[in-house]
């Protein structure tokens, strides 16, 4: 590579699916890809930035049919959403690929046709349970309690003729490879739990086509089949710049091919450790250098989803926010391997705390500082004492560590090291008290040395924002009438242009909010939201929900069943399990243990006192070495979302359902 020339770094996020529309857990993820990717031009690399939207699959064939449109006039008005949203978090990517972009579909045709020329795809039945919602096959021994095991939504049976991907053949390569490059799967625990429960007990031949729907991409020697959802969408990664299966490549692959980052949620990581490797091993590819899965973003009473009402949206908080401080949040309040938490409370005590006072309170007294006392002009006298080592020292420090998180992809504790300039500056302010300099003529020196320090070090603050707060982080520099300071320039202290005229008129940065008033207007918002919905429901015919018939039965085989009204008197989480809850549950005199996958919906604590339908005379069986005495009936609608069957009215616990 020549001296001057960047070295390539290609990052990339999971593409969204195209279900809907997207909330703040799933904007998460494009920001802080773009924190990464901002960061990574700072650093001299020469960055591709990919993102996009994945958008075959039964799930939104099926969604088109309610709406009453085509998949195609679906799946483009999703994504158009999408990539709104992405646009206003102000994400800096540099390819936004559709799966269904023309170039994309033509090279995954060619993919499954090399495959199964080269023998690794052959053809089959399959017959076993299916995940509409995840679009995943299991195996009867996977799932829980007759739920999948990924999102704890019902799995109905299937079988179809299908074409089946030899995973087999090349998983001891994946794990030798896994094992020598233990930097591949982050972080660790990831990589733990892949080795331990798929890879080690050895892979089952994959499914990678359907037959029983028709939005996918067609298999060119056998139409009757669709490319089944995987193969499809992992295959943007290369695709999207340029890759070909005839062996002329884009020159985009060529540069950026293997990827730097796949960054994807936890959720995924199956995928993009295990079939994506696969399949690029099948095509002779080298691997990515690192998958990264980063952990969800939670509303304080669990995982979003539109059941529960919980729902936060990016725009609506950019409304109440802005996008900085939205793009603060979810960048800080992250953890490297833990799930976050977001609420409407906790965001105003962080713009209250770290965004007003800390950061905007920061740079609106320095400026108003140097107006006040010396017309705006920054001059550094070299007045020194050793709070300003102190000060220089920390700075200093703090680019280092900064840098250092960024490493790691540590990005919350990256922005945590940034802060600390903003908060020792404060402290410098307090230390060295402006305000009595003033009163003496003999120190207006020391007074400008004093302003020059805080102006140098909000400087290089403010530049090093610039990757996760960017349009603040413009604010800032241009307030203080100066450029960005490079990465590399970042080293010394004491760079900003000596003599330099700060603003006149201190813009403020981040005002105060009153959390009190916040949540008012949220639940005016809320009230004004399920009004039109409302309208909207009275407006049109009722949703309804059509699924797939069962036989036929007979009355007697029907009265073979026992249905009882049972309440439930205490329930906890099953121990090691994500999906199950354990339910004590009195019907009439006696009283039951019974286990249920609705851990997703509901917590133990909103469980007890609750009056449930039970289905009393099925025969006890074991699920996650515990003993389950009957079923609790739950409801389901076409997107997976369970609610228990109620009584509507008050009734004794052991009465029988009739």
């Amino acid at each position: 590579m020549c001296k001057n020339c960047k070295k390539p770094y290609y990052i990339s996020t999971a593409i969204a699916y195209t279900s809907g529309k997207p909330h703040i857990g799933n904007t998460y993820e494009i920001v802080l890809a773009d924190a990464i990717a901002r960061y990574k031009r700072e650093q001299g690399y020469d960055v591709y930035f990919q993102t996009g939207t994945d958008e075959h699959g039964q799930k939104i064939e099926l969604k088109a049919q309610d709406a009453g449109v085509t998949p195609k006039e679906f799946v483009d008005n999703v994504a158009g959403e999408i990539k709104n949203i992405w646009d206003l978090m102000n994400t800096s990517y540099d390819k936004f690929i559709r799966t269904t972009d023309e170039y994309h579909e033509k090279q995954v045709q060619k993919i499954f046709k090399k495959l199964y020329e080269k023998g690794d795809i052959y053809k089959g039945h399959y017959e076993g349970l299916y995940c509409t919602p995840c679009e995943s096959f299991w195996t009867p021994s996977q799932v829980v309690d007759g739920k999948c095991p990924d999102c704890g939504r019902p799995v109905q049976p299937a079988k179809e003729e299908a074409y089946f991907f030899r995973m087999s053949k090349y998983a001891q390569k994946l794990i030798d490879h896994i094992n020598s490059h233990p930097e591949f799967i982050q972080p660790v625990s990831r990589k733990n739990e892949m080795m331990n429960n798929f890879l080690l007990p050895g892979l089952q031949d994959l499914c990678v086509s359907r037959t029983s729907f028709k939005w996918g991409i067609p298999v060119d020697f056998d139409p009757k089949h669709v490319t089944y959802v995987w193969l499809d969408a992992l295959t943007n990664y290369i695709t999207g710049i340029g890759y070909d299966c005839d062996g002329n490549h884009d020159e985009k692959f060529n540069k950026f091919w293997p990827a730097d980052l796949h960054l994807i949620g936890k959720d995924i990581i199956r995928f993009h450790t295990i079939y994506w490797p696969i399949f690029l091993m099948a095509l002779d590819l080298p691997l990515p250098k690192q998958v990264f899965g980063h952990p969800w973003l939670l509303q304080g009473d669990g995982k979003m989803s539109k059941s529960k009402g919980n729902v936060l949206y990016a725009d609506t908080l950019v409304d109440f926010f802005g996008v900085d401080a939205v793009r603060y949040f979810v960048l800080h309040e992250m953890p490297f391997e833990n799930d976050g938490v977001i609420s409407w409370e906790l965001m105003v005590e962080r713009m209250n705390s770290d965004l007003a006072n800390i950061l905007g309170n920061l740079v609106n007294r320095t400026v108003s500082m140097a107006n006040k006392y010396f017309g705006g002009v920054v001059e550094n006298k070299n007045v020194c004492e050793d709070v300003d080592d102190d000060l220089k020292a920390a700075v200093l420090e703090a680019v280092k560590k900064a840098d250092e998180k960024m490493e790691k992809l540590r990005v919350a504790d990256a922005i945590t090291e940034i802060f600390n300039i903003f908060r020792r500056s404060n402290k410098y302010i307090d230390e060295t008290t402006p305000w009595t300099l003033a009163k003496d003529e003999e120190k207006k020196d020391r007074l400008a040395t004093v302003l020059y320090n805080l102006t140098e070090a909000i400087t290089i603050g403010a530049s090093l924002l610039s990757s996760f707060m960017p349009e603040t982080s413009e604010k800032i520099l241009a307030q203080l009438n100066t450029e960005k300071r490079t990465l590399e320039a970042m080293d010394q202290f004491g760079l900003y242009p000596n003599g330099n005229k700060v603003t006149e008129k201190p813009e403020i940065l981040f005002a105060r909010m009153d959390v009190k008033e916040v949540l008012e207007k949220v639940e005016a918002m809320k009230a004004e939201e399920a009004k039109a919905a409302g309208e909207e429901e009275n407006a049109q015919e009722e949703s309804v929900v059509d699924v797939e018939k069962k036989p036929e039965i007979t009355y007697d085989d029907f009265a073979k069943l026992q249905f009882q009204i049972g309440q439930i008197v205490k329930c906890e989480e099953v121990p090691k399990s994500k999906k199950l809850l354990c339910s004590q549950v009195k019907i009439g005199s006696e009283t039951r243990q019974i286990i249920s996958g609705i851990k997703a919906w509901y917590k133990p604590d909103q469980m007890v006192g609750k009056k449930v339908m039970v289905v009393t005379n099925l025969k006890p069986a074991k699920l996650a070495g515990m003993l389950s005495e009957g079923m609790i009936l739950c409801a389901e609608d076409d997107e997976g979302n369970l609610a228990l069957m109620t009584p509507e009215k008050d009734i004794k616990p052991g009465s029988e359902v009739c």
